[in-house]
């Protein structure tokens, strides 16, 4: 039984009629209804050759199941519970007692039935996700719009979806505006608004308009698709209970008929019992002591909690970082795209030194950020895009990771970043400039220096232009002007009520790393209210930190943005990217992924790990608890077959109803507002 259910709760796979819940629950009615024709005819006195046949017939049917998966699994050389169960069948019918193992059958081919059962829910529920992708799509071709199989479709070729569609594919809008029900992706039910540049998602809903859509991926390579493969992969992963489970599994069989025998052997010994008892009471043995329950409590679980979270938004890729979630007594949160939202503004430009105006010191510094993917380097682009600079070609571009950034323009050399940057190359900054960089940061923003330098060492440079100059003319040397910009990125207005929500759930300490400087790191650690800010951290240095923190919490999460994170992600007893709809750096790199930008992700994670260890615990204790009632009460003399079959087979559907639950179970709602 367990075995199958191992098989099927591998979602989602196609199974033949053969070994589907239908065709098992057909086998168990006959089952049932040949063993109580058996029974009936025995108990009415009528001819008693007509028993055996029946009893037969319901041994096939009831044993069709088990038998399969045991032949299976010894042509693989592997032993399992399903032999237990047929051997006392097999060696009840042998005694004469073919009523009770006809119930024995009856109740554990019922028992796998209900279990395949749950198991295909849980898997039709991901398979419902693959169904959200529309098989057609209206694509224009020629000058005309044409609905085509989505397998057609290439990419750069451009979609239409039309008011109340799904998104056939994954791409980016070129004309028109509408919003999205992305809350098959994220969980989230609000629909997002999307303008011409905007990504969307093949699955979500196209709430009004009809936007055009330059297809990106491959039906294979949609973030929808990619997630359905993740769920897959993780419910094969095993948790470290079900790879304990499958060590022992096979020692533990041939411990169990060791044990029968002896407990057949030693009352036929002593002269207490004769021969039929002191088998029969063996018999009671294999199946008391079978280990059903305990086998299928930790997947039933775990399965029906990966599940619940991707229907939330939220990915494990594989039961052992559920498991470990569960365990986690800390964390440690980037800072940039996680507690802040990762889209700062431009809101200082101060020029410390030399003359030159505000407006050319931004062009010359987003000429050289038009290069660079950090978040602070967009807000340059952004303000002077605002304000209609052009600025100038760059050439020699060169980023140094958590530093800054450095390139030559036509005139002059240009670097914009932190101190480490102008160190590397022998540029010295005057009190003054960072006496104003020290400002800056007092107040919360985030300090870019700026500085401009002419062509080569040599003071010979070329004339400046005059909005440049000013009339006093350059600074000494070969110095032309240096300025600082000031970057503010906004807190989420969740992020102090996520922490205090993780704090509840039984987290101790909550650390916060970046690269930003430490007086900034510092006054946003203060406002969300986190135990220890670790500022100035380049990305080898998070990971170091990482390493620190877990000698103190050795199951330490880690919360980034997937993207720079990826060092310290691994590093952690659990990664987690925040942000993961069209991020494949965060696909790929992180334990767990929060497919939207929320920090509520991070609490409800927290909540169902922690649920589901606790139902994998309550599951294996009562298992335990019933195999050692029932052994006891076995060796006592003092059960019989059939109460034994009920006691083994009840508490497995007991346990599997217990894990199952966690599909639909009601999570907390976190006050996060």
């Amino acid at each position: 039984m367990t075995t199958a259910a191992a098989e099927t709760a591998r979602p989602p796979r196609k199974l033949s009629y053969l070994a589907s819940a239908d065709w098992q629950m057909g086998l168990t009615a006959v089952c049932a209804l040949t063993g109580l024709g058996g029974a009936a005819i025995g108990r009415w006195g009528a001819e008693p050759l007509w028993r055996i046949p029946l009893y037969v017939a319901s041994y096939l049917s009831g044993g069709w199941g088990p038998t399969r998966d045991l032949l299976a699994n010894i042509f693989r050389g592997q032993l399992d519970i399903n032999l237990l169960m047929i051997a006392a069948a097999a060696g009840s019918a042998a005694l004469g007692h073919w009523g009770e193992g006809a119930v024995l059958l009856f109740l554990f081919s019922l028992s796998g039935t209900l279990e395949r059962y749950t198991m295909e829910r849980t898997a039709r529920s991901i398979e419902s996700l693959i169904e959200l992708r529309p098989d057609t799509a209206l694509v224009v071709r020629d000058g005309r719009e044409v609905r085509l199989p989505v397998e057609s479709i290439g990419v750069g070729e451009r979609v239409r979806t039309l008011p109340g569609e799904r998104f056939a594919v994954d791409g980016t809008i070129e004309e028109g505006e509408t919003a999205a029900d992305e809350s098959t992706l994220t969980g989230e039910s609000a629909p997002v608004t999307k303008r011409p540049g905007d990504r969307v998602f093949a699955g979500t809903v196209n709430v009004h308009g009809a936007p055009l859509v330059r297809v990106e991926k491959t039906p294979d390579e949609t973030t929808i698709s990619k997630i359905v493969k993740m769920v897959q992969e993780a419910g094969r992963a095993k948790s470290t209970a079900e790879r304990f489970v499958d060590r022992w599994q096979r020692s533990y069989v041939i411990a169990v008929f060791a044990g029968a025998g002896v407990a057949a052997l030693l009352p036929l010994l002593l002269q207490h019992a004769g021969w039929n008892e002191a088998w029969y009471r063996g018999l009671v043995l294999l199946v008391a002591a079978s280990p059903c329950a305990v086998v299928i409590a930790s997947p039933a679980a775990m399965l029906s909690a990966i599940t619940h979270a991707a229907h939330h938004g939220v990915l494990f890729k594989g039961s052992i970082h559920l498991e470990r979630l569960g365990e986690v007594s800390a964390l440690a949160l980037d800072k940039t795209g996680t507690v802040t939202e990762g889209k700062p503004r431009l809101t200082d430009i101060r020029v410390v030194e030399g003359t030159l105006v505000e407006e050319e010191l931004l062009r010359l510094a987003a000429s050289i950020e038009a290069r660079s993917e950090h978040h602070t380097a967009r807000a340059v682009r952004q303000e002077a895009e605002r304000r209609g600079l052009t600025p100038p070609p760059v050439a020699e571009f060169e980023s140094h990771s958590g530093e800054g950034v450095h390139g030559h323009t036509p005139d002059y050399w240009v670097g914009v970043g932190r101190e480490p940057l102008f160190a590397r190359h022998g540029v010295a900054l005057s009190p003054k400039l960072l006496a104003a960089t020290a400002a800056l940061r007092g107040e919360g923003r985030t300090a870019l220096l700026v500085v401009v330098r002419r062509q080569g060492n040599s003071p010979n440079g070329p004339s400046l232009p005059a909005a440049l100059t000013g009339p006093d003319g350059t600074l000494p040397g070969h110095e032309v002007a240096a300025g600082v910009l000031g970057v503010a990125d906004v807190v989420r207005p969740r992020a102090r009520a996520a922490i205090e929500a993780c704090r509840t759930l039984g987290v101790k300490h909550i650390a916060m790393l970046t690269g930003d400087h430490a007086s900034v790191a510092s006054a946003i650690g203060k406002e969300i209210g986190v135990d220890e800010v670790r500022a100035g951290l380049l990305p080898d240095q998070k990971v170091t930190a990482i390493r620190e923190l877990k000698t103190v919490w050795p199951t330490l999460a880690m919360v980034g943005d997937g993207v720079n994170d990826a060092p310290a992600l691994a590093t952690a007893s659990v990664g987690i990217a925040m942000g993961g709809a069209g991020t494949d750096v965060a696909l790929e790199t992180a334990d767990v992924v929060l497919m939207r930008d929320d920090l509520k992700g991070i609490p409800f994670s927290l909540w169902l790990a922690r649920r589901a260890r606790r139902v994998v615990t309550q599951s294996l204790t009562f298992a335990f608890c019933m195999i050692g009632l029932l052994v006891i009460t076995t060796l006592l003399g003092i059960l019989p077959l059939w109460l034994a079959v009920v006691g083994h087979e009840g508490s497995t559907l007991l346990v599997i109803a217990n894990g199952v639950r966690l599909l639909g179970e009601p999570h907390p709602e976190f006050d996060l507002a």
